[in-house]
């Protein structure tokens, strides 16, 4: 069954900037309470890992993965390193790019992964970590096509700007159906919105029935 909660963290209803899921585990910057995790562990179906990145709590805007390893940026705390190795056993691998926002510049799943140019020369790096093809590429022109789309092995929901091209080219490299949308009230970005995975999705509580809908269609 796919199923899908609303809520919001902390206040905020841009849930996907907390942190993100694939189909083998969940990482949140945010810890919510035991209801509200229960529920997201319901609702995704895996273990959910609470880590902050750099002091924050924004670990989607700073981490991008899939169920293969965790692409980590440079400004990660040592300490910080240390529990996401003892919590994953999975391919970790810092990138040291001025680029320290990965999960917004960064789009991928178990089949693929698509960076901006300017993240070209740590292709090898994140292909070797991720275990999947990589691709360079925008979405509605944008480079932070992580921000602009998010993935899961069944679809992937796109800025509604995107190009007939770009959706064209997420999917051949993501090998999963892909079409235009948008998340908490007509946010074009859709990274901010939703954490979703092949069992379901946690969205803001501001999300449309229409907007459900698409979500819904392109994941399930």
């Amino acid at each position: 069954m796919f199923g899908f909660l609303k809520t919001n963290f902390l206040g905020d209803t841009n849930v996907g900037l907390y942190g993100f899921a694939t189909d083998k585990y969940a990482l949140l910057g945010y810890e919510p309470n035991k209801k509200i995790l229960d529920q997201i562990k319901k609702i995704l179906a895996v273990k959910i890992i609470n880590v902050s990145i750099a002091g924050s709590q924004l670990l989607g805007v700073f981490c991008a993965g899939n169920s293969n390893g965790v692409l980590i940026p440079k400004i990660v705390e040592d300490y910080e390193l240390r529990r996401l190795k003892e919590r994953l056993d999975l391919n970790l691998e810092v990138i040291k790019s001025k680029q320290t926002a990965l999960g917004n510049m960064i789009l991928c799943n178990d089949n693929g992964c698509i960076i901006p140019k300017v993240l070209a020369k740590f292709r090898k790096q994140i292909k070797d970590c991720l275990d999947c093809e990589v691709g360079t590429g925008t979405v509605a022109n944008l480079r932070i096509v992580g921000s602009a789309s998010r993935a899961s092995n069944t679809g992937c929901l796109c800025h509604m700007n995107a190009k007939e091209n770009e959706v064209k080219m997420i999917e051949e490299i993501l090998k999963v159906k892909a079409d235009i949308g948008t998340v908490n009230y007509g946010t074009p970005f859709i990274k901010t919105g939703i954490i979703v995975n092949n069992k379901g999705f946690v969205t803001s509580t501001i999300t449309t029935g229409p907007e459900l809908d698409r979500i819904f269609e392109v994941f399930k």
